[in-house]
């Protein structure tokens, strides 16, 4: 199929998008774009939030990862469940009662000014590292899969879609996402359903017998028991738990379409119910993983070892050509299965790439308003407080564009890897705080937790480097945010006194 043709596609589909938000982002006003009026349907908002939680990258490398990782990523999707359900019961009553707009107006009553800034800040590093690295994965994929044969450079290709997803979110925000990510989520779903169909037919095979020729080529391994493996069931899962409370339930990205629900309790069955259809989705994900590589070997592909910067990993061959996991999906979907699916991989792309970028860069917005700037605080009118977040909102999609840019200089093998490598060591910290004022009730010294919200991150990663010198054949893994959280919970805790905060 010619690039043209799928272009055109694009463009019918950000069309849909942009018909959405002017329907509902009449009449919005500085509180419809933070926090959706706090009006929003709770049945849209956990449908809608799978897209965000997903993004494109889980798109693409959950299903590549099944080489070598099987389905280790599962453990995690389990631990998630348990995050989720203390997001529901612990967190959420807590922003509901001090009737939040960000959630980190919860350091500043609890802890102190500079404890809040320090939260925020946290925050806006955290989602500007990780939205990038999903934005850019994706890009890079529509790049090489339309735009390049068009002759236009990947720069361009990076601001034409930061111009797309402004065009639909610079006047509603949240009240237009939460509808607009609705639609995304749907379209990305289906066209997994589609790949998935698609692929036992064409290999004649039921649901059953593929599962059986999976587990016969170690594609569908599950549970790790072995202590020391950086898969180990119960490291991954205790990791998965704190991963999920604080990239969600720490995080004014996730939080702020959660606190738009008008009520706590249809807050709560939200996040309830995205719990349980994670888990099914995630594992179906898998489960599209796993048949790509039969798919892929039906067509005569072969694993083999490649060095990419300077790092061995497990590739594909096809012919003369090396396929990394990160390529798979894409490189089976356009160039062996037939176009009309060209089509649904394309579009089931793009809207997972859409969720995480538009969500990212609202939230980041209200976030360097409300907490940095202090826009709720400010006696400005609303017409010179709107202008304000224009212009902000502005500035975080030019800091996307330089952000995606360096990712693309950097061009790392796993981007799901590196996402999850960012998060241990940025919302560390986060998660520290939030355990230290929700679990004791001591008053800490203001002045002093910005400087161990940074030792933190950076003890974390002296340990990490040196973790076989430290721990010897223990391989620590995703369960370093829970460390990185701990020693923050402790230098909180040292320096703090034994009196009563009130909240």
């Amino acid at each position: 199929m010619s690039s043209t043709v799928l272009l055109s596609f694009v463009l019918g589909y950000f069309l849909i998008l942009l018909i959405v938000a002017y329907f509902t982002s009449r009449k919005s006003n500085n509180e419809s774009f933070f926090i959706g009026n706090r009006n929003s349907n709770w049945m849209l908002v956990a449908f809608g939030m799978i897209g965000t939680s997903l993004s494109g990258v889980t798109f693409v490398s959950v299903p590549g990862g099944v080489l070598g990782n099987g389905f280790a990523y599962f453990q995690l999707a389990v631990g998630y469940l348990i995050g989720y359900i203390v997001i529901a019961f612990v967190l959420l009553p807590l922003y509901y009662r001090l009737n939040l707009t960000s959630i980190y107006n919860y350091f500043s009553t609890r802890m102190g000014f500079k404890s809040y800034k320090t939260g925020a800040s946290f925050f806006i590093l955290s989602r500007t590292l990780g939205a990038t690295a999903r934005l850019y994965l994706v890009v890079n994929i529509l790049q090489t899969v339309i735009l390049s044969s068009m002759g236009v450079p990947f720069w361009v290709t990076t601001l034409i879609i930061l111009l797309m997803i402004l065009l639909y979110t610079f006047k509603g925000g949240v009240k237009t996402i939460v509808w607009t990510d609705t639609l995304q989520t749907l379209c990305m779903l289906l066209g997994l359903i589609v790949c998935v169909v698609f692929i036992l037919n064409y290999l004649n095979l039921d649901f059953s017998s593929a599962m059986k020729m999976m587990s016969e080529k170690g594609y569908s391994k599950t549970w790790y028991t072995e202590p020391n493996s950086r898969f180990y069931f119960l490291k991954q899962i205790l990791a998965g738990a704190f991963i999920t409370i604080t990239m969600t339930g720490m995080d004014q990205e996730m939080m702020q379409k959660n606190i738009s629900v008008k009520t706590l309790k249809g807050s709560q069955k939200n996040m309830i119910s995205l719990a349980i259809v994670m888990l099914g989705v995630i594992l179906l994900f898998l489960i599209l993983g796993g048949l790509l590589y039969l798919f892929a070997e039906s067509h005569g592909a072969s694993v083999h070892d490649i060095v990419e910067n300077g790092k061995t990993i497990s590739a594909f061959a096809i012919g003369d050509k090396n396929v990394g996991k990160d390529n798979l999906f894409p490189a089976m979907a356009l160039d062996y299965m037939p176009p009309a699916f060209t089509v649904v991989f394309v579009i089931a792309l793009i809207s997972a790439l859409f969720p995480s970028a538009d969500g990212a860069i609202t939230a980041l917005t209200s976030s360097f308003c409300i907490d940095i700037l202090g826009i709720q605080r400010s006696e400005k009118s609303e017409a010179e407080k709107k202008k304000i977040r224009q212009i902000v909102h502005l500035s975080f999609s030019l800091v996307f564009l330089i952000a995606v840019l360096v990712f693309k200089w950097i061009n790392e093998a796993s981007m799901i890897d590196m996402i999850l490598k960012i998060a241990t060591y940025t919302y560390g910290p986060l998660l520290g705080l939030f355990a230290f004022g929700i679990l004791t009730k001591r008053k800490v010294i203001d002045y002093a937790v910005p400087f161990i919200c940074i030792f933190a991150p950076i003890a974390s990663y002296l340990i990490d480097i040196n973790q076989e010198l430290i721990f010897g054949q223990y391989q620590i893994g995703t369960e370093l945010i829970v460390l990185n959280g701990l020693i923050t919970f402790i230098l909180l805790f040292g320096f703090s006194k034994s009196q009563h905060a009130h909240e």
